[in-house]
């Protein structure tokens, strides 16, 4: 029986400068017969600090680069909160026509891997593939679309010398004594502008502060770190003009961006944390080698609370997908729960709120099974019986069903639209569910075309967000354990018709101990998997 991880090798072979996915992006239409182009989607932009029309530098072709996890442990909840909502994006934009290049890179060279790699006494390469892997696993298994690539930065370090080179060339990097090479801030005047900053008010961030090189000024951050003897151990150095070292990790981002997608990105994406000085920093190397801007749309996602409480180690409460999994909770359920704000609001993670995202789920299920077996009729049928949709004599005519999908269709759009208001998608998602299903209850025929309608509505949005295929992965059955319960129903049938009703309800509990629910009707007995 299926379930859990995503079954099948991995499509991403370790220890190779990215992990890349064969075939270009492929062109997505939307099913609304009627677009509505004058709404046009609006995204927040960290820059402007301002909601604004995005407008890609070559429509139809969108360049979205995201910032991926340090692979030196498991990614949580948090970080797939980030990456669900740069999937969102990425279904979105192809759902509206756009081809998307995206690129997610992963960190598996900076301070935390290499502190990781010399603890595990290993290569730090060896040490943090089975994180990368484990983080497309998990992305596999909550229905994320893979990106074109994903570059790890120890694959870039090339580039990233050539250039810090060229930065040195235009007077905006220093050498130190000691072999390291800085970024002087104050020879980049506009050093600030993300995050709203005077520039010689700024200080370093986190990641600064752990710096233990010199430095000409406390504000400047490293772009090469001289090799010390923790670094060689465990494989994190490389040659250089400068001698042995390694990059800095604001470096590696901004090289490997514009390796992958070109001088200026349509989206860039990270969590909030991000902003400063991660992006500040990016932005500095990025347009103080290129003289170009670096990012068209900058767009941050709020972290995520846990029962209420900040997610961190010392509190206990960091949560992994694979823990959720492992615990039996549906991909579906954590996929629904994690899209349920929208971006920019706070997410509180709660066991309840997955007991009610896993009921959603499961709504969905039955809804889209109800569609399935429903059986339409003619037009010309359906209004002689007084049906739901029934004709008139206008061959363009549809009925209710049809256009609560355009509605939906509609509401939806207009959703995501909105600064990819993921709560609001998903409301006109369940309130065209509430909508059709008052309909099929009222109706006593339907027109085919009608039910067509609603169908395509559904996959429609499906494609976006992307619940009911990951819950259909998640609940599928092999074709051994579908032969299994068949005979167990039709042992449950020949007992009833013997009256053997003791029997009859023993098998149907087995079947529900495994997950199968079994319902009666005067059509006969049919099953669903559920969690």
């Amino acid at each position: 029986m299926a379930g859990g991880r995503a079954a099948g090798s991995s499509a991403f072979a370790p220890l190779r400068p990215s992990y890349s996915v064969s075939g270009s992006a492929a062109r997505a239409h939307r099913t609304n017969p009627d677009p509505l182009d004058d709404m046009p989607l609006k995204l927040y932009d960290t820059f402007t600090r301002s909601v604004k029309d995005f407008e890609p530098a070559d429509p139809p072709l969108v360049r979205l680069y995201a910032c991926g996890p340090t692979v030196y442990d498991h990614a949580h909840i948090g970080n797939f909160r980030s990456f669900l909502v740069y999937d969102l994006l990425h279904r979105y934009l192809k759902w509206s026509g756009y081809e998307v290049e995206f690129v997610m890179n992963l960190t598996d060279v900076d301070d935390k891997t290499i502190n990781r790699a010399s603890e595990a006494a290993q290569d730090v390469r060896e040490y943090t593939v089975p994180f990368a892997e484990d983080v497309l696993a998990d992305s596999r298994t909550l229905g994320i679309l893979p990106a074109r690539s994903y570059p790890l930065a120890t694959g870039y370090v090339p580039q990233m010398v050539s250039w810090i080179e060229r930065l040195e060339e235009r007077g905006l990097a220093y050498p130190a004594d000691d072999g390291s090479v800085y970024f002087s801030i104050g020879a980049f005047p506009a050093y600030g502008r993300l995050k709203g900053l005077d520039p010689e008010s700024t200080r370093p961030g986190a990641r600064v502060q752990d710096d233990e090189y010199e430095k000409e000024n406390v504000r400047d951050f490293a772009l090469w770190k001289a090799a010390k003897p923790e670094d060689e151990a465990v494989g994190a150095s490389w040659d250089s003009p400068w001698g042995r070292g390694r990059p800095g990790w604001h470096l590696e981002c901004s090289v490997m961006s514009i390796t992958e997608l070109g001088e200026t990105l349509d989206i860039h994406m990270g969590g909030e944390d991000l902003v400063f000085p991660h992006h500040e920093n990016e932005i500095a190397q990025s347009e103080g080698v290129t003289g170009k801007p670096f990012v068209r749309h900058w767009v941050h996602i709020k972290h995520l609370v846990v029962e209420g409480e900040k997610m961190s180690k010392s509190l206990g409460n960091t949560i992994t997908v694979h823990q959720l999994l492992e615990e039996g909770l549906g991909p579906a359920a954590i996929r629904h729960q994690l899209l349920g704000a929208q971006y920019r609001r706070e997410l509180n993670f709660t066991r309840e709120g997955l007991a009610a995202s896993a009921a959603a789920v499961q709504r969905l299920l039955d809804f889209e099974a109800r569609l399935a077996e429903t059986v339409g009729v003619e037009d010309e049928l359906a209004a002689t019986n007084g049906g739901a949709g029934g004709s008139d004599e206008s061959e363009g005519s549809v009925g209710p069903l049809a256009d609560l999908a355009d509605e939906a269709i509609a509401a939806f759009r207009t959703a995501l639209d909105d600064d990819l208001n993921s709560a609001e998608a998903l409301a006109a998602l369940f309130v065209f569910v509430n909508r059709v299903n008052g309909e099929l209850d009222a109706a006593s025929a339907v027109p085919e075309r009608d039910l067509e309608a609603a169908r395509k509505a559904l996959s429609s949005m499906d494609e976006v967000m992307g619940l009911l295929s990951v819950a259909r992965e998640d609940l599928k059955v092999d074709d051994d354990t579908e032969a299994w319960i068949t005979s167990l129903i039709n042992d449950r049938e020949a007992a009833r018709a013997g009256r053997d009703f003791a029997r009859a309800d023993a098998i149907r509990d087995e079947l529900a101990e495994r997950g199968i629910v079994l319902e009666d009707s005067a059509g006969g007995t049919r099953w669903k998997r559920v969690r």
